[in-house]
Parts: structure tokens; C-alpha cells; sequence
């Protein structure tokens, strides 16, 4: 599967402190292997992103991406209050 960022995941994710940065990677890396692996809580987010998912970076931190075919696009990185509330 390949990977791409939109602008807006891209600048919220340099914002991010570096542990989070690193946990982004961890995530990805199991997200390439099993994107319904359980620990990264792969869910839908259609209410909030339309067609988009989401997965668990740590406890409050969620990426929402959005696949087509074999690419995975990332949208935006944010705590659930900041992408949701």
C-alpha cells in the first residue's frame, strides 16, 4: 500500500512533539501490515470526514485518512476533541 500526506496532515503533524511523531511512525508501520489490527482501533469517521477513517496513534491522538485503491491518504492528525468536538 502506498502512503500519501495532504497539506493540512503535514502541518499538523509538525506541530507534534517528537514522542508523538515517533508513535505516528510505530502506528504506521503496523498499519501497513494489518490496517485492522487491533491495537490501531480502525474505525469510520463519516460523520466528522465523509468517507474517511481513522486510526489510534496513542489514547487521544487520531489520524483520519482516506483509501483509495492501494493509497491511503492521511488528512489530519489531532487529539479527538480537536477533530471531533
Amino acid at each position: 500500500m502506498q502512503v500519501e500526506y495532504k497539506k493540512r496532515f503535514q502541518k499538523d503533524f509538525k506541530k507534534l512533539p517528537p514522542r508523538l511523531k515517533e508513535q505516528f511512525y510505530k502506528r504506521l508501520e503496523v498499519f501497513l501490515k494489518d490496517k485492522f489490527d487491533p491495537t490501531l482501533s480502525n474505525h469510520s469517521v463519516d460523520k466528522a470526514f465523509p468517507g474517511c477513517r481513522s486510526i489510534n496513534v496513542t489514547g487521544d491522538y487520531r489520524a483520519v485518512f482516506v483509501e483509495t485503491g492501494q493509497v491511503a491518504t492521511f488528512i489530519t492528525i489531532g487529539t479527538h476533541s480537536e477533530l471531533y468536538g
